[in-house]
């Protein structure tokens, strides 16, 4: 079991290698894959993109192709990795729940001075939601590709109305995931959520921000949440900082906070 708090650098685990491992390859994938599906409309031959330094190869579409494949195989493996690898484990920590919208909007409108912020788990309720919208556009994604994949074997032969229907859902699936993605980003304009940043790179965040933001999570983990002390159920109940040393994991949380 890996050490969940550091309470020496105020820090508490968000995510394992897997978690980090799935969101960089879906994140690197996604962008090889637009980069190249733009390339093969083809776009950057028609803007000149490709008379650029470097990017000649852009309009190649045996390249862009090629790429467009390698990278489609990234993002399935990313994807059935991730399923399988929780569906066992049986955390659903970061699936929608009922009631995400409206605490969704509560968030936001906290975010800007109006109101409080709702008690949250290891998720917002944004979060959650935002994975449902990327989530079912990369899956739209993933099943069209492999569609109009299949169109290009030997003595396979799709009707137009089912190519055209396909082609158009991918399309539509690649717009969605782009303004995902632009949103996902754009999140981190504001102040609230850049403490987030950190778990991504090194899978740890602030252990204040934690408490804060995230009590309902901390209170899972043995932690007193929103402005509280670190208790250590190991240690008749300590209050302070040395009860944020101890590992611990809580059977309900997501494997990211567990798993090395």
């Amino acid at each position: 079991m890996s050490r969940t708090i550091d309470v020496r650098q105020e820090r508490i685990k968000r995510h394992g290698f897997s978690g980090r491992f799935v969101h960089w390859t879906v994140a690197l994938s996604t962008v090889v894959l637009v980069i190249s599906g733009l390339g093969q409309l083809p776009l950057f031959k028609r803007y000149f993109v490709d008379t650029l330094p470097g990017l000649g190869w852009t309009s190649d579409f045996g390249v862009t192709l090629q790429l467009h494949y390698f990278a489609a195989a990234a993002l399935t493996l990313a994807v059935v990795y991730h399923v399988i690898f929780h569906s066992l484990r049986r955390e659903f920590d970061i699936v929608p729940r009922r009631g995400d919208l409206k605490e969704s909007y509560q968030i936001i409108k906290a975010m800007f001075g109006r109101g409080e912020e709702p008690d949250s788990d290891k998720y917002l309720a944004e979060q959650r939601v935002a994975y449902a919208f990327i989530g079912g556009a990369i899956l739209l994604v993933i099943a069209t590709g492999y569609l109009k994949a299949v169109k290009n074997l030997p003595g396979v032969e799709l009707s137009y109305w089912l190519l055209w229907t396909t082609t158009t859902l991918h399309n539509l699936a690649m717009f969605l995931i782009i303004m995902g993605i632009g949103g996902h980003l754009a999140a981190f304009l504001i102040k609230e959520n850049r403490a987030l940043l950190p778990g991504m790179f090194t899978g740890r965040v602030s252990l204040a921000y934690a408490r804060e933001r995230h009590c309902l999570w901390c209170e899972g983990l043995g932690l007193s949440g929103r402005s509280g002390s670190a208790s250590d159920p190991d240690a008749g109940g300590r209050e302070g900082a040395a009860a944020g040393g101890a590992a611990m994991a809580s059977p309900g949380q997501t494997g990211d906070s567990r798993a090395a």
